[in-house]
């Protein structure tokens, strides 16, 4: 059995160019932790627990960090979301919600379920990298997660 390639990051988005541009945000802001990209909820879950196609990531060490796209096909973001929080062995993983909807019935929503974080993506790319920035340096660097 092959050793699944760490990864620290995990981003939930169906957007390619969301994808691209999300990456790009990270790379700018010196963010060298590994990442791995999952287009739905369904392939999210998959790789989380390392079940169906991402099987081979039974055993590998949890994730730092999660930033989840609420809009999604197969599960919805809320969904993944109950489900990470509603699982002992992913709970403590933070999940960073990262969407285009500021409206307040998702933003309470996605607290009431456990999110550690909730960014709207700005429109401009020079304010959404400062926020991937900010949000990357402070969950990946300075937050010092459970042992």
């Amino acid at each position: 059995m092959t050793t699944p390639a760490a990864v620290d990051l995990l981003l939930i988005e169906d957007d390619s160019a969301a994808v691209e541009l999300t990456k790009r945000a990270f790379e700018r802001a010196h963010v060298t932790n590994p990442i791995a990209t999952a287009a739905d909820g369904a392939e999210a879950l998959d790789f989380i627990y390392g079940t169906g196609s991402h099987a081979e990531r039974a055993d590998a060490p949890p994730l730092k960090a999660i930033f989840l796209d609420l809009k999604l096909p197969k599960v919805s973001g809320l969904e993944v979301l109950a489900r990470l929080k509603s699982n002992e062995r992913t709970r403590a993983i933070p999940v960073v919600v990262l969407t285009a909807s500021a409206e307040a019935p998702d933003v309470q929503a996605a607290y009431r379920l456990g999110a550690n974080s909730y960014l709207v993506k700005p429109m401009d790319f020079e304010k959404f990298a400062e926020a991937i920035r900010l949000a990357g340096l402070y969950w990946l660097v300075v937050n010092k997660p459970p042992l």
